[in-house]
């Protein structure tokens, strides 16, 4: 091999570095990019947890207060079930009237 020869040799595989050098350089800062999108998506998960958290009821809290509610409404049914049976004792206590002729 000729020093030119040997020089052109050299130089392909210093080209070929350059571009392994460039597209590893690419890939790491694509890697990058995804690592910082995942901790932010991290921070925003933890964020939405904590609002979740804070707003929202549990299920056994919502249990009591579905309890309450039923309690309620059974109250009411029981007021207008008085109510009927007044206005029933109301209409059957009334005089008859007799009609003359």
């Amino acid at each position: 091999m000729t020093g030119p020869e040997i020089m052109a040799v050299v130089g392909f595989f210093v080209m070929l570095m350059g571009a392994g050098w460039r597209v590893w350089a690419r890939v790491e800062a694509k890697v990058k990019v995804a690592e910082d999108k995942a901790d932010k998506n991290t921070a925003d998960l933890a964020q939405h947890k904590l609002h979740t958290a804070e707003t929202y009821v549990t299920k056994a809290g919502m249990q009591e207060q579905t309890g309450q509610i039923m309690k309620a409404i059974e109250g009411v049914g029981n007021r207008i079930d008085g109510l009927n049976d007044r206005l029933d004792r109301l209409y059957e206590n009334q005089p008859r009237r007799t009609t003359r002729g």
